[in-house]
C-alpha cells in the first residue's frame, strides 16, 4: 500500500517504510534548514521525486497557480521520474510505503484535493499499476 503524509506528523506502524519526497529539508526559503525534519523523521529521502527547484520558485514566487505547478510536476514525473516510480511501486506492493512532505492535510486544499506534490506522486504510481492501494492525507 502506498501512503502520504505530511513529515511532520509522528510515526505510526501503518507508515512501514517512510519515504521523504522532498527536493530539500529546508523551509519554504529554500535554503534554512527545517530544523522539525530530522534523519529520524523518515527512513529514506528520495530528492528525485520532489518538484524540480525551478518549478517550485516559480509556485511559491506565484508565477504559477496550482493548476499550472499541477501539469508542469505531473509531466516531470513521466518524463523524469519513471526510475524512481518504477521502484516506489515495486516497494509498495509489498509493503506499506508512506511518501511524506510539508503540506498538511486539510489545511493545503484547492478545489478538495490536497494541494500536494505527495498526492501527485501516489497518483501517478496509481495510474502506472491501478491495482496499487492508495491511501492519500
Amino acid at each position: 500500500m502506498l501512503l502520504t503524509k505530511c513529515i511532520y506528523l509522528s510515526k505510526s506502524a501503518e507508515d512501514g517504510l517512510r519515504v521523504s519526497i522532498m527536493s530539500r529539508h529546508t523551509l519554504a526559503n529554500g535554503t534554512t534548514p527545517d530544523l522539525q525534519i530530522t534523519s529520524s523523521s523518515y527512513d529514506m529521502h528520495w530528492p528525485e521525486l520532489g518538484p524540480p527547484t525551478r518549478l517550485i520558485g516559480k509556485y511559491l514566487r506565484h508565477e504559477i497557480d496550482w493548476p499550472g505547478f499541477e501539469e508542469v510536476f505531473v509531466q516531470f514525473l513521466r518524463t523524469g521520474a519513471a526510475p524512481h516510480l518504477d521502484r516506489l511501486i515495486h516497494l509498495a506492493l509489498t509493503q506499506n510505503v508512506t511518501l511524506l512532505c510539508r503540506e498538511k492535510s486539510g489545511v493545503d486544499m484547492i478545489d478538495g484535493k490536497l494541494a500536494c506534490h505527495r498526492r501527485l506522486v501516489a497518483e501517478e504510481c496509481k495510474r502506472l499499476r491501478p491495482e496499487l492501494a492508495l491511501s492519500i492525507a
